[in-house]
């Protein structure tokens, strides 16, 4: 049984730093695409950042460019996103997502087949 397991988020003060943690089980994803999604109470789910298997490629949404890192342990199943200069808007549930599926979209939510149950986080200003 495959499981994505986020951690690492919690309430944190603007201009702070945190890193979240995916570990993944049941299965090697060594060679799959991995993201990270966030998503506001009462709004849709939102591309944040993802990673090739290799690492070959990083893609990340504009709001986040220069400020989020994403990462990636093979040999651990693991995926991560260092986030620093965290600011209020930043605040959301945030999602591990794994295993693109072939020919798409690496920001669309639709594009993944497994999920997190999510991390919250929490900016405060």
């Amino acid at each position: 049984q495959v499981q994505l397991v986020e951690s690492g988020g919690g309430l944190v003060q603007a201009g702070g730093s945190l890193r979240l943690s995916c570990a993944a089980s049941g299965r090697t994803f060594s060679s799959a695409t991995m993201g990270w999604f966030r998503q506001e109470p009462g709004k849709e789910r939102e591309f944040v950042a993802a990673l090739s298997g290799s690492g070959a490629i990083t893609v990340y949404a504009d709001s986040v460019k220069g400020q989020f890192t994403i990462s990636r342990d093979n040999a651990k199943n693991m995926v991560y996103l260092q986030m620093n200069s965290l600011k209020p808007e930043d605040t959301a549930v945030y999602y591990c997502a794994a295993e693109l599926k072939y020919g798409s979209s690496r920001s669309r939510e639709s594009s993944y087949t497994y999920w997190g149950q999510g991390t919250q986080v929490t900016v405060s200003s």
